[in-house]
């Protein structure tokens, strides 16, 4: 598997997460949180996971979220 995108929280992965599957893409979700115990992560980012095969797609699919998050930020 490889990444398909890093978010600061599990919140937000999981919203990445939601997008993906909603496009027919399978994913897992990595993230040091104790399990979503705690409300932030502690290795420093939430990582959604692909199929290599998938990374193209979960790419475009995660692309306007990106986007988005950073006008966000601004």
């Amino acid at each position: 598997m490889v990444e398909a995108g890093a978010y600061p929280t599990r919140s937000e992965a999981e919203l990445a997460q939601a997008a993906l599957a909603a496009a027919g893409i399978s994913s897992a979700l990595s993230a040091d949180d104790a399990g979503g115990a705690y409300p932030f992560d502690l290795s420093g980012a939430a990582r959604l996971l692909v199929e290599e095969i998938d990374a193209a797609d979960a790419a475009t699919v995660l692309a306007p979220r990106a986007n988005a998050s950073e006008k966000e930020r601004r």
